[in-house]
């Protein structure tokens, strides 16, 4: 029989209740069990598509096409597993589904109740999910904190499902225990009320996860216990660490997981050892000699912060990849608007080992993104465009190569060379103004040559084409009318899509690394199976430093 474990928030957000889970994964798989994770996210829109970077992080694109929250992309990496649509709810896409159920007579001409209608409808998605990745384990991680109305109804579900078979779900709340600077003691107090917050819900807590700047004591362990009702060694201590892929060995440490099975009455199927995590933090620790990658983009500004959520997968990739070189990447964020302002700063590019353009929307900051790619292709320092990046890589070679002076987007503007352009298919939704779930989404193949960058990258021996499969997220491409003319002055178009002869990667010659895909290669990065463009570019960024 399947069994549940939910995972919730106490005192603030943004605490690391989707590592958690993702730590909780990796140990129970590495114990023989099949597992799956589920995010439930309390807003109402259906999906994360149509959400501002800087308000909500990434979004992350899983193969089927999904646009969810960016913890299941923590989920795929450290379990290495793809995750897929039935693993990701929200609000308005559960209330959807009821609405369009009762619209079609489903509930026999019963009156459709916000309770238990709604949280019956949370429960049977939770369990086909189990059922359709046929695990031992759903972990399901319920977004926010338990305090917030919002989550009323997912705390139901989980209540409900706790009911109805105690020993198959358990309930662990990941909460903070702050140190206030002017007190120098760690204070459980707000943990207490978060815990009987969740009370009133009707759920006792079986764990408690103390997230905090260091580890509990037993004085804090105790009091946790005897003023939130659970055994002193259900209360496990996850302090701040360097790399949160050593929150697995941590957890490990705490014997977190041993809790678990005896709580769901499982025995473990095999002997783990967690040897390749190991491995990885042992590098994390000892690396010493830099690469230096800069990003230019513009989704990191909020105020006096920078907030690095934005490109997430992008930050992963660039670690998975150098740690693979046992390089420590250090990571700088530029401002596209900066360049666009004062074009004399673009000289601080020679500092950086590479340079990164990202993905993005709109035309804030493109012109500064564009001259950066310039900046890169004349002084031959290593670049990656990532979809919009690589688009804006197009727009800079027709300009100053192949003397296209009006070339451009007509997702920025009405031009005379639209060398990117509306995919047809996209152009009757905008019309539309059917904007959330309808742009090109999911994994595509793409056909490489051989004798590039990208064979080398994702093969490297056999001298046949290659087929791959990558990511999407985008509604405009390389305007096929315009092939002819950039091959000639040089542009080498090194992946296609078979399917629709679409142009999925461009590279030029005479140059260290200079390439950009249309897809998004960030979201296939593992921790220990890192991407191949990532790998070939940290490469080209080694080679560069040190030449």
């Amino acid at each position: 029989m399947t069994k549940y474990i939910f995972v919730g928030g106490g005192v603030m957000s943004g605490i690391g209740k989707g590592v958690a889970v993702s730590s909780i994964g990796v140990i129970l798989k590495n114990r023989g069990f099949k597992v799956t994770a589920i995010k439930i996210d309390p807003y109402i829109n259906v999906d994360a598509g149509t959400m501002n970077p800087i308000e909500h992080g990434e979004v992350f694109v899983t193969d089927d096409g999904m646009e969810c929250d960016q913890d299941l992309g923590n989920y795929e990496r450290f379990l290495d597993q793809n995750i897929y649509n039935g693993n990701y709810m929200t609000t308005g896409r559960v209330y959807q589904s009821v609405i369009n159920r009762e619209r079609n007579l489903e509930y026999n001409g019963k009156c459709v109740e916000v309770v238990p209608d709604i949280p019956n409808e949370v429960i049977s998605r939770i369990k086909e999910a189990g059922r359709k990745t046929n695990s031992d384990i759903v972990l399901i991680e319920i977004g926010g904190t338990v305090g917030e109305y919002q989550n009323m109804l997912f705390l139901e579900a989980a209540r409900m499902m706790k009911l109805d078979s105690p020993k198959d779900s358990l309930f662990i709340l990941v909460s903070y225990l702050p140190i206030p600077k002017i007190i120098g003691e760690m204070k459980t107090k707000p943990t207490q009320y978060a815990v009987r917050t969740l009370n009133s819900a009707g759920i006792q807590p079986d764990m408690i996860m103390a997230r905090a700047a260091v580890s509990l004591d037993e004085v804090r362990k105790k009091k946790i216990s005897v003023f939130c009702n659970i055994s002193p060694e259900d209360v496990i201590s996850a302090p701040d660490i360097e790399s949160i892929y050593e929150v697995p060995l941590n957890l490990e440490k705490e014997n977190l997981v041993n809790q678990i099975l005896e709580k769901l009455n499982l025995k473990e199927k095999r002997k783990g050892n967690l040897d390749d995590w190991k491995s990885l933090v042992k590098t994390i620790k000892e690396v010493k000699k830099p690469v230096k990658i800069g990003i230019v983009g513009k989704y990191f500004k909020t105020g006096k912060f920078t907030l690095t959520d934005s490109y997430i997968s992008v930050i992963e990739a660039i670690k998975h990849a150098s740690y693979f070189f046992k390089r420590k990447p250090e990571i700088y964020w530029l401002s596209a608007d900066k360049y666009e302002k004062d074009l004399t700063t673009i000289e601080e590019l020679k500092e950086y080992d590479g340079i990164i353009v990202p993905g993005g929307f709109g035309s804030r900051g493109v012109n500064g993104k564009i001259e950066a790619i310039r900046f890169c292709r004349e002084n031959k320092i290593p670049f990656l465009g990532l979809c919009l990046g690589m688009q804006l890589a197009v727009i800079e070679f027709a300009r100053n190569v192949c003397n296209l002076k009006d070339a451009c987007s007509t997702e920025m503007s009405k031009c005379e060379h639209p060398v990117i352009d509306i995919m047809e298919s996209q152009k009757g939704l905008l019309e539309e103004k059917r904007y959330g779930g309808t742009m090109r989404l999911g994994a595509y193949n793409c056909k490489i040559s051989p004798d590039t960058i990208s064979f080398r990258a994702y093969s490297g021996k056999a001298n046949q084409d290659l087929i791959i499969s990558e990511r999407h997220r985008h509604r405009y491409e390389l305007n096929n009318n315009y092939r002819k003319i950039l091959q000639e002055n040089g542009l080498i178009f090194s992946g296609i899509n078979p399917e629709q002869d679409l142009v999925e990667i461009i590279e030029i010659k005479d140059h260290p690394f200079f390439a950009g895909s249309q897809f998004h290669p960030e979201f296939r990065s593992r921790p220990l199976n890192p991407h191949p463009l990532f790998k070939e570019f940290i490469k080209a960024s080694i080679n560069k430093k040190t030449s």
